[in-house]
């Protein structure tokens, strides 16, 4: 299975009423952040219950890092596991919560 493959299996298991409420946001694998290498992952956007009319903007984006989360979680179950972590705790953003909040839920 691929990396893509992994991060699009984490979305796939979303509860429905969760997936039902994306909207106008791509979740998009990077090799890396130019700004921050080690990050994992990246919610770019405007938190879905700070949003006004959003007619004619760009959707959303939540990066996923392949290279920080390969590098750091060389075991496959391993790895499987964090990718699904990090594309939750950027789903939570998107949610607007926060990384106190994401921390509580466990996944931080």
């Amino acid at each position: 299975m691929t990396f893509e493959d992994q991060v699009q299996a984490a979305l796939d298991v979303l509860p429905p009423h969760i997936a039902d409420a994306l909207e106008n946001v791509a979740v998009v694998v990077e090799d890396e952040n130019p700004e921050d290498p080690d990050l994992l992952g990246l919610y770019h956007g405007v938190p879905l219950p700070e949003r006004g009319d959003m007619a004619g903007s760009l959707p959303d984006k939540i990066s996923i890092y392949r290279i920080p989360l390969e590098e750091s979680f060389p075991d496959p179950e391993v790895l499987r596991e964090e990718i699904r972590i990090t594309v939750l705790h950027e789903l939570a953003h998107y949610f607007g919560l926060d990384e106190d909040r994401i921390a509580e839920l466990g996944y931080d």
